[in-house]
């Protein structure tokens, strides 16, 4: 497997929830953006040779607001320097409002075989709270022209909003699974350092509230047959998004555009690469010293192990250890502290056959207390 990841910034409106590397923009040079790009499309494909790209993904911001023709013309530059899967699944994220739903016939023509559609909420006046530009029947719409167009399509969905109840949420995930295609994502509501949510001091849910929440979230969407596969994700058999088990399984995967990340491994040796944050500075940078890479650092054997069981217990399968191995050379057992193992295993918080370590329920619950007694 191997991902392409798209970063478009640019939005109408910035929600005050997003820690996201988002901006709002009078004007936008869609030609220089598009040189910038294919800039860095043959770049990277120069250092990175012979792959077959399993997904694309376009990611922002808001890449419901990009030309389709510009989609298009980087999903053929990135077939002009890599070959193409034949079954690549290519995912835009996209707003629900009425303009860009319009044009999700258009993105499909462009060679876009699934949507990620930010509904976050079926209900008016948590849209407003959240900060979202379209309404309820604007979601609804935009998700009956997903059906119509789309082969595939997902909707992300936030809880544990302030003062929502678990049967407030068990109402509105019964409305959402009317609408739903074959995925959905169910994220808590967080509340990041360097937000609208967080200046204006809003509350996070409550521990216990949140993780009644949850599992109201895994009951209901696993009766519905929508199981977890991830933490936050849920989706019928087959239908998992393969872009991001990329990211869950420790596969390669280059980071294109503002404050991307990647990870590239060459000659046995894997590198962690970020992108230059800011959009005018990574223009410039592009145009003037034909690379937008703030960041290339060489992952030591510790650094790759850690991160494929911080991805890869987030997953409902857990990390399996041929995979495990023929990315960091050594089996779970000799990675792991077997106490901690045997500690977590007794406690109910992780499970290990000799052949996959995963998170039990209660493990997913609290995952990063597991990890870092796992990882200490």
């Amino acid at each position: 497997m191997f991902g392409i990841y798209l970063h478009w910034p640019f939005c109408e409106s910035k929600c005050p929830y997003c820690d996201f590397n988002s901006h709002v923009a009078a004007e936008i040079d869609v030609a220089a953006w598009r040189k910038a790009y294919f800039s860095e499309i043959g770049r990277f494909a120069s250092l990175n040779p012979g792959r077959e790209v399993t997904s694309i993904f376009f990611g922002g911001g808001t890449p419901s607001l990009m030309p389709p023709s510009l989609i298009a013309d980087l999903i053929d530059e990135i077939g002009n320097h890599w070959s193409l899967d034949k079954d690549v699944e290519i995912t835009a994220e996209a707003n629900p409002g009425s303009s860009e739903a319009a044009l999700f016939e258009d993105f499909k023509l462009a060679g876009v075989n699934r949507l990620s559609i930010g509904m976050q909420s079926l209900n008016d006046d948590a849209l407003k709270f959240l900060g979202r530009r379209h309404s309820a029947a604007e979601g609804r719409a935009a998700i009956e022209a997903a059906r119509r167009v789309m082969p595939r399509y997902s909707l992300d969905l936030i809880y544990a909003r302030p003062g929502q109840s678990a049967k407030d949420w068990e109402l509105e995930l019964t409305d959402a699974l009317g609408l739903a295609g074959d995925h959905i994502s169910a994220y808590q509501l967080t509340i990041e350092p360097g937000t609208d949510f967080h200046r204006q001091r809003i509350p996070a849910a409550d521990e216990d509230i949140g993780a009644d929440l949850f599992d109201v979230t895994q009951r209901m969407l696993e009766d519905a047959g929508l199981p977890a596969y991830e933490i936050s994700n849920h989706a019928r058999p087959g239908a998992e998004c393969r872009h991001n088990l990329v990211y869950w399984q420790g596969y390669d995967y280059v980071g294109l555009g503002p404050g991307a990340h990647g990870r590239l491994t060459n000659d046995g040796i894997t590198r962690r690469i970020q992108e230059i944050r800011d959009p005018a500075r990574w223009m410039n940078a592009v145009e003037t010293k034909g690379t937008g890479t703030q960041k290339s650092e060489r992952l030591d054997a510790g650094e790759r192990r850690d991160e494929l069981l911080l991805m890869g217990l987030r997953l409902t399968d857990g990390v399996e250890n041929d995979r495990f191995k023929s990315v960091s050379g050594e089996t779970l057992e000799d990675a792991l502290d077997p106490d901690a193992v045997k500690l977590l295993s007794d406690g109910g918080f992780l499970t290990f056959d000799g052949q996959r370590l995963a998170a039990t329920p209660e493990g997913l619950r609290r995952l990063n207390a597991v990890l870092s007694r796992l990882l200490t």
